[in-house]
């Protein structure tokens, strides 16, 4: 090993074990949140993935030349003093995206902002894991518990079935619903996020298509998880007060993440079909003056 390469690993190996001296605690607490926090359990599936998208693009790195910027020294000194005024404040949000920035500019004065390009998506993955401040968790929350509670009640009432709501409360003839905070979709809206975007990224090359697709992702958690609390609706009402609880609707839940998935796979599909549709014309009509 030359010594140019001596430096680099040394250098290396100091940037991780400051890393983990610095970030220890902000670390745990969020592996902590994925284990234990159903909202953001899908970042156990998501950070492998990120990891193996940056060992997808181990070619693309070996063939980008090194030319390390000092700006990504800049980068790290401003993130440094993020995380210091996160762990002031004891701001966990802080703290995390503190990380994300030291990470950037580490790849930025190691390596530089060719190599920073090459990892952009895997890096842009990191919002994705980051739990949400609580501050904006819960603003959205409750939109979404109302918006759900809504579609459910314009549902139940296509069927015919006496219902009033208050709020977030379905009042039904036997039983009582309410669309708590854990039924206002931000658990599945967020995984079916990270599943689209991954989905749009390997189904599509075209940056519109993609954009496309991991935006459908949105109105369909929102449309499904109205849909999960009609049938909770009928369920109660024809079947019993007990369907609405316990193993029938967590196995609903999960019933409708499937039907998520495959309206994704679905919206994907047509996009791809409209995609080839206009290539085709495209094609044709540069192909006219070449014909007549």
């Amino acid at each position: 090993m030359n010594r140019s390469r001596r430096l680099e690993v040394v250098a290396l190996a100091g940037v991780i074990v400051t890393l983990a001296v610095l970030y220890f605690k902000p670390f745990i607490d969020i592996l902590g949140m994925w284990l234990h926090d159903d909202n953001v359990s899908h970042s156990l599936l998501l950070v492998p993935m990120m990891g193996y998208l940056v060992w997808e693009r181990r070619s693309r790195l070996a063939a980008t030349p090194l030319r390390p910027a000092v700006f990504g020294l800049v980068i790290v000194l401003a993130s440094l003093v993020v995380l210091l005024l996160g762990t002031a404040g004891v701001e966990f949000f802080l703290m995390r995206t503190s990380a994300v920035g030291v990470i950037i500019g580490t790849v930025v004065f190691l390596a530089g902002w060719g190599w920073l390009r090459v990892l952009a998506f895997p890096i842009s993955l990191t919002a994705l894991v980051i739990p949400i401040p609580p501050v904006i968790f819960y603003q959205i929350t409750f939109p979404l518990q109302v918006m759900a509670t809504k579609f459910g009640v314009f549902v139940l009432r296509l069927f015919d079935i006496p219902v009033l709501r208050e709020g977030n409360v379905i009042s039904l003839a036997h039983t009582t619903l309410e669309v708590t905070e854990a039924c206002s979709g931000i658990r599945s809206l967020l995984a079916l996020l990270s599943v689209g975007v991954l989905y749009a990224y390997f189904a599509e090359s075209r940056s519109t298509a993609r954009t496309l697709i991991a935006a459908s992702s949105v109105p369909i958690a929102i449309v499904a998880n109205g849909l999960r609390i009609a049938g909770t609706g009928l369920a109660a009402q024809y079947i019993g007060p007990w369907a609405a609880s316990g193993f029938f609707h967590s196995f609903q839940g999960w019933a409708m993440f499937m039907v998520s998935i495959a309206m994704l796979i679905s919206v994907a599909a047509a996009v791809k079909r409209i995609g080839t549709a206009k290539s085709a014309v495209a094609s044709s009509q540069s192909l006219e003056p070449s014909l007549s």
